[in-house]
């Protein structure tokens, strides 16, 4: 007798905005695959005004799951049930679980992206100086905060989204946290073990662009992070290598935190390996 044919697979993706640059679907596609798990990942770009549709349009077509990325992370806090104690913390939300009807945010930006740093460095102890102030910004701050960082000096635009993120990690972290507004060349000061870029400067299409950083300022022995995928390969990366920092691409975190999330939907813990390889042939 043949085996029970199913044709419905298990539905999971990503509401962004833009989105068509996102390469979590590739990777996270190769681990469904290498895994044998029957799930497809899907990219909507979704604009503000329909997130709510697409929130409640996954909930009616049976989704087990979906990633948020910019502009949602904050937004899609008004449509769910309930908040995992870090994205409670944090304030935002890049992962949501979808379990007997309830929607459930998780974070795992920060996970990931600890994960990734913990191959060169512990922050415990350390000083980080951390770009931006949106919802990877503040998932990452809280994680490193509360890994033991000794100071998040945020470096950010906007003083109230900046001076936002500050009052969190005093407010609910061990860390000391001060803003810089960010209106003129940034010089990252002596002392600074880890500067992290989680904003999207550098990101596809806008691949040219570069932070208004005094690049003379990243010495040899300094931890560099950029989180932007989409080239792995920034200007910030190769700036930073050139001048002897120990450099460590978005790529890192894009593959941790798809781990994470993929264990939330469906139980299984995959392969990380499977995923960084399919990313890394996709960018070669």
């Amino acid at each position: 007798m043949p085996a029970e044919l199913n044709f419905l697979s298990v539905l999971t993706g990503c509401f962004a905005s833009p989105v068509a640059e996102n390469p979590t679907v590739a990777m996270v596609e190769a681990a469904y695959r290498h895994h044998g798990i029957d799930a497809r990942y899907i990219n909507c770009d979704v604009s503000p005004a329909n997130l709510r549709d697409a929130v409640h349009g996954a909930l009616a077509m049976g989704w087990i799951g979906f990633n948020l990325s910019i502009p949602h992370k904050v937004a899609v806090l008004e449509w769910l049930d309930e908040l995992a104690p870090s994205a409670t913390i944090i304030g935002a939300v890049n992962c949501v679980v979808i379990r007997d009807g309830r929607l459930i945010g998780e974070n795992t930006d920060g996970q990931g992206f600890l994960t990734s740093l913990k191959t060169v460095v512990d922050p415990a102890g350390g000083n980080v100086v951390l770009f931006g102030a949106g919802g990877a910004a503040r998932a990452i701050a809280v994680e490193l905060a509360l890994a033991g960082a000794s100071s998040i000096r945020v470096v950010n635009r906007d003083p109230k989204r900046g001076g936002d993120l500050v009052r969190l990690i005093q407010d609910k972290t061990p860390a000391e946290s001060e803003l810089v507004v960010w209106d003129q060349t940034y010089r990252v000061p002596e002392g600074t073990t880890v500067v992290v870029n989680a904003t999207s400067i550098g990101l596809f299409p806008d691949v040219h662009a570069r932070l208004n950083l005094d690049l003379d300022s990243l010495r040899p022995g300094m931890i560099v992070a950029d989180v932007i995928p989409n080239p792995p390969r920034t200007n910030l990366i190769r700036d930073a290598e050139a001048r002897g920092c120990t450099t460590l691409d978005g790529l890192g975190m894009l593959v941790n935190q798809g781990v994470v999330g993929i264990r939330h939907w469906t139980g299984v813990a995959v392969d990380p390996t499977v995923m960084r390889q399919r990313l890394e042939e996709l960018f070669a």
